[in-house]
């Protein structure tokens, strides 16, 4: 394990870069001594010791020269004050650019001082600030150098100034449409759990029973994965399994589900089928708590189903729907392929008997008559051969209309993401059972949870319900069919050999929707790790937190954290929006969030015994990698399922230990920080303050602040959906919320074809919002900064021009860089309530008076509008 604790003194540069001219004769002396002991010990032969050091002088000169080939670089083209600053922890600026005037002086030695005049030093002026001369400062420092361009006025164009060095040395892999800091972060970390993965001896120490069942288990999967020979041998086996179950369940000719009468219901049965594996088709279930009883109360929340395009958008863009249309044709005409293949090895029937016998769908198609006779008679001594592909073409066309008719009647985002109130819709079950007949949901809910018939459930989008019985009724079973199969091999055939036309279908689509180029494939590795993750990451969490989260990780991200929580406290008296009541009761709120650091406890990740029986049920055997998968996803779906009726698990999570993210779940009013993002670029623990408050304290401050955004305010400090300000305050958080979605409404991307596409201030809001939180990041660093700068904490970095005031901003603005497709970009404004990064750093800062006067940016700067026009949630 890496020991990433600052190097001591003893390494830190002292010596000071002019000598004395009186000392010149004793120096020259010295090195000639030196010189006669180098002679000397170079005749003799080298030790293991004198082997080491020579090892870590080298490693030493490398750095050094890393260093001062990054400091003689810096062209600091910034036209702002320096000098003196209002904090006085702040009063030593170290500027690099030497200035042309004959008085002007640079000095470079361990602490760095840049003047405008020469003046002698004098008894009563600051003392110099020491300067962090360790391997990890120096990384540090050179990160954040090779991440600035200076060619950018950070007051007119921020993101760009923090990040244009970072996006120009990172250019977009081809195989990607997104990719940025928390993406590299990913990497990073997954390299971590490959190593645990390839490595019998990473996980040496680790010798109990059950430790050796979960290594076996993930890397039992993880070989599945690698397997490719395997997977392509395959073909489409595994996935004909899953088709097959689908269509001889909807057909009625497996029959597993049976009503009270004793009828089968072939839909219902297909979808327990699916929805079992964790494949959406027509509807979904959640089991979450009951928000406007008991919030701790788990119970049955009934929804919109994903579908097969990203977003509702997308079904009226006849682009994308041409290439939807053929993926699903492709889909259609691979399964009639593997049934004709695998009828002609079943039978010695002639070629011709096995195609008319093996159709699928079931023809005739259209079942209603149609300009089609010439395919086929429908099997009755057929006059003209069959024309699969115009079949597929025709009921590909059918999968598109009836789909396209489920987006129009599911909820708009905003709304769904957005409004709790809006979405909170209880009923008794039968409203559900009433209004959606063809379902059989009695039967249904066996599935998951036998025994376990709720009486009630929360819909949140009534209308949906009906919209979704009507689409059925006018539409004929063939479609259903072909649409619950079509969804079915979208979700899984990622799992299946790159050769197959399934996986090769649906990656075309893919590469529409994001911009990847076509046929540019990622690292397999890469791929294989973070399906291990998805399947297994609080196993694989296990190991990943010995390797990066020891020692005082958690303590130090904790305490970040509850600095925010106390500075977002003392910032409530001063909201011209809030009332004494309502602030008192949001401090209240704040005060009852829990926070929770690095990993969960249910499962417990720091006992096996508790890993081994939550993945129970999982197998990892090898060269099964689709299988794998879907056992993966069945024990996910079960587990959730029969938590039903129960009290809340405050315990768990909702993130593996290793995933680069954290969220606030306003039910159970909790805030989680997986040790994945508590890692550099956003947190290391030996970092100076004024860089983690910056980073790590955004993240932070943005999950604390989403618990008084838009839709986190509605919910009370116990979770539950109710009205708990006044309207007094609550009619000003609606004039500040519209604020904020007029600013970020004016915001637009490039959609790649000449025009553009505007952010969804409405669909944003919240997460806006929740960036706002800033500046109780900046505030809770300011309120410790004097305890902090005596502990050692608030220490120089080499090389760098800017006060700390300026790196915190700047660490803010580094976490979010990122290259994007415009494909990809289009994609997320329609389905992402998070704004594109550029405006996440740009938006935000526009809002925080303390950016503008860090930079010192005129009045006239973009960045550093005058206050009437700022959307200031949390006071002045």
């Amino acid at each position: 394990m890496a020991d990433w604790s600052p190097r001591p003194s003893t390494d830190q540069e002292t010596a000071p870069l002019l000598r004395d001219p009186d000392e010149e004769d004793t120096a020259a002396n010295e090195e000639s001594t030196l010189m006669d002991r180098i002679n000397s010990v170079a005749q003799e032969p080298l030790t293991p010791l004198t082997k080491v050091l020579l090892v870590v002088a080298l490693i030493l000169l490398l750095l050094s020269s890393v260093f001062i080939g990054l400091f003689a670089g810096v062209q600091h083209k910034l036209n702002l004050e320096r000098g003196k600053h209002d904090d006085p922890s702040s009063t030593i600026s170290v500027t690099l650019t030497a200035t042309s005037t004959a008085t002007a002086t640079t000095t470079a030695t361990s602490t760095s001082i840049a003047t405008t005049t020469a003046s002698p030093p004098t008894p009563t002026g600051a003392p110099e600030e020491p300067v962090c001369l360790t391997e990890d400062c120096i990384l540090l420092a050179a990160s954040i150098l090779s991440s600035i361009d200076t060619k950018q006025d950070p007051c007119e164009n921020f993101y760009e100034f923090a990040n244009g060095g970072w996006l120009r040395a990172h250019p977009l892999p081809a195989d990607k449409g997104s990719f940025g800091n928390f993406e590299a972060l990913a990497q990073d970390n997954e390299h971590v759990i490959q190593r645990i993965l390839e490595d019998q001896s990473s996980t040496s120490t680790f010798t109990t029973s059950d430790d050796t069942q979960i290594l076996a288990k993930l890397r039992g999967f993880y070989s599945s994965c690698m397997n490719e020979a395997y997977l392509d041998d395959r073909g489409h086996e595994p996935l004909m399994v899953v088709v097959n179950n689908i269509r001889q369940m909807f057909r009625g000719k497996q029959v597993v589900i049976k009503d009270e009468n004793g009828d089968s219901n072939g839909l219902t049965a297909a979808l327990a089928y699916m929805h079992s594996r964790g494949l959406e088709a027509l509807f979904s279930f959640e089991i979450e708590g009951d928000v406007g009883v008991d919030p701790n109360h788990l119970v049955l929340w009934f929804s919109q189903p994903s579908l097969g395009l990203p977003s509702k958008e997308y079904y009226d863009e006849e682009d994308i729907r041409s290439v939807y249309q053929d993926v699903v044709q492709r889909l259609l005409l691979a399964v009639s392929d593997e049934d004709e293949k695998n009828a002609q090895q079943s039978s010695n029937a002639s070629p011709a008997l096995v195609q008319q016998n093996s159709i699928w769908p079931p023809w005739p198609w259209p079942p209603w008559g149609g300009d089609d006779d010439d395919g086929s008679d429908g099997g009755s001594g057929g006059k003209k051969p069959i024309n699969k592909t115009k079949r597929a073409h025709k009921l590909a066309q059918k999968v598109l209309e009836f789909e396209t008719k489920l987006a129009r009647a599911s909820l708009d985002l905003d709304i769904l993401y957005q409004d709790p109130i809006a979405t909170y819709n209880p009923a008794p079950i039968s409203n559900l059972t009433d209004s959606l007949p063809q379902i059989h949901f009695k039967e249904y809910f066996s599935t998951f949870a036998s025994r376990n018939y709720p009486d009630r459930v929360i819909i949140t989008y009534p209308p949906f319900v009906q919209s979704l019985s009507d689409i059925l009724n006018e539409t004929s079973s063939d479609v259903v069919e072909a649409y619950l199969v079509t969804q079915a091999a979208l979700s899984l055939s990622s799992y299946l050999g790159m050769g197959t036309e399934a996986w090769q279908a649906q990656r075309t689509l893919v590469e529409a929707l994001s911009g990847i180029k076509k046929g540019a494939v990622g690292d397999r590795a890469e791929y294989c790790v973070n399906q291990v993750e998805q399947a297994l990451g609080f196993a694989a969490g296990r190991y990943f937190v010995n390797e990066t989260f020891s020692g005082e990780s958690k303590e130090k991200g904790t305490k970040v954290i509850t600095d925010i929580v106390k500075a977002f406290q003392r910032s409530l008296k001063g909201i011209d929006w809030m009332d004494n009541k309502s602030a008192k009761a949001a401090s209240d709120k704040a005060q009852a969030i829990r926070v929770k650091v690095g990993y969960p406890l249910s499962p417990d990740t720091t006992n096996p015994t508790s890993i081994a029986n939550y993945y129970a049920k999982v197998t990892g055997d090898k060269d099964t990698f689709f299988e794998n998968v879907l056992s993966a996803s069945i024990n996910n779906e079960i587990r959730g399922w029969l938590q039903l009726g129960k009290q809340r698990d405050v315990n768990a999570w909702e993130m593996y230990p290793s995933m680069v993210n954290a969220y606030f779940n306003p039910p159970a009013n909790e805030i989680v920080f997986p040790a994945g993002i508590l890692q550099p670029p956003f947190f290391k623990k030996d970092w100076p303050a004024y860089i983690s408050y910056g980073a790590f304290g955004q993240v932070a401050a943005h999950e604390l602040t989403h618990a008084f955004d838009s839709a986190g305010r509605l919910y009370n400090q116990h979770g539950k959906l109710e009205q708990w300000w006044t309207n007094q305050t609550s009619q000003g958080f609606q004039a500040k919320q519209d604020c904020i979605i007029k600013q970020f409404s004016g915001y637009s991307i490039d959609d790649g074809k000449g025009g553009k596409v505007y952010v969804n201030g409405n669909l944003t809001s919240g997460e806006n919002i929740g960036d706002t939180g800033l500046v109780q990041a900046y505030r809770a660093w300011k309120a410790q900064y004097d305890s902090s700068y005596e502990a050692g904490q608030e220490f120089l970095l080499p090389g760098l021009p800017y006060t700390r005031e300026q790196l915190f901003f700047i660490s803010f603005a580094r976490i979010w860089a990122r290259s994007m497709k415009p494909a990809a970009a289009v994609q997320r404004i329609r389905t992402d309530p998070h704004s594109p990064s550029k405006y996440r750093v740009d938006g935000t800062v526009f809002n925080i008076k303390e950016f503008g006067k860090a930079f010192n940016c005129p009045s006239t700067a973009q960045l550093n509008p005058p206050p009437e026009k700022q959307c200031i949630f949390w006071g002045r």
